[in-house]
């Protein structure tokens, strides 16, 4: 297998997830580079909702959390680019957070601090209402040289086949797939289509064996299992 990257990395979170979740990836990560270089962005649920709700402003306080573990990371290990992790939602917030343009009056602007974005069942192409809040922004915004000074990967498992006549299972894919896209007769991790996370200047890999949620007893993209599936792009 080829030799695990040394450099810092910090783990953000999917929408909806909170950092204590992604500890079992951390363990995972940490048997191929030390642990201090691992650390996860300080996310709550209530990053995501708002209180009092207002979803719509979740990317600016996840960047916020973001930020200042990049930072602090940075700080620790001056001169070693930080890897970002981030899993599904968690990728369009660090996507719009490195294109360093005001996203609803707040932009960062990290230098040299991020060399790598990997993102794990990231949808960049979808029509749910929050999601395009970020996916929009994106668009209007990426320019090719942004890949020049960021490799990206975006990471995705196309497990699960959606089949709107087929098993239980089966069907369950085709609906959630059919809320990110148009076809929900296709490939994914249960929850996100794989086209979906194919991203133009990104470097598009598809695994084989791994599920969306973040769940005890399966084998997602934070499992020592699906850790190893990804882990040589790191």
């Amino acid at each position: 297998m080829k030799a695990v990257s040394q450099n810092p990395v910090v783990i953000i979170p999917g929408v909806l997830f909170w950092d204590s979740l992604y500890d079992i990836m951390k363990d995972a990560l940490a048997v191929s580079l030390p642990k201090e270089k691992i650390s996860i962005a300080p996310v709550s649920l209530v990053d995501w909702v708002g209180f009092p709700p207002s979803p719509e402003r979740s990317t600016n306080r996840v960047m916020k959390a973001v930020d200042a573990a990049v930072i602090a990371m940075a700080r620790k290990f001056p001169g070693e680019p930080v890897t970002l992790v981030a899993h599904s939602g968690g990728g369009t917030v660090a996507m719009v957070y490195l294109l360093e343009q005001p996203f609803q009056g707040d932009v960062y602007h990290t230098g040299n601090m991020v060399g790598k974005l990997i993102t794990l069942g990231t949808p960049f192409h979808t029509h749910e209402y929050y999601a395009k809040i970020k996916t929009d922004f994106i668009f209007k915004h990426l320019q090719e040289d942004f890949f020049a000074r960021f490799r990206v990967i975006s990471v995705v498992s196309d497990k699960y086949k959606g089949n709107a006549q087929g098993s239980f299972v089966e069907k369950m894919c085709y609906k959630f797939y059919k809320s990110v896209m148009d076809d929900g007769n296709v490939g994914g991790d249960g929850i996100v289509p794989a086209k979906s996370c194919f991203l133009e200047g990104a470097e598009n890999v598809t695994i084989a064996d791994a599920e969306h949620l973040p769940t005890p007893h399966t084998r997602w993209y934070g499992t020592k299992e699906g850790v190893d599936q990804w882990i040589q792009w790191l």
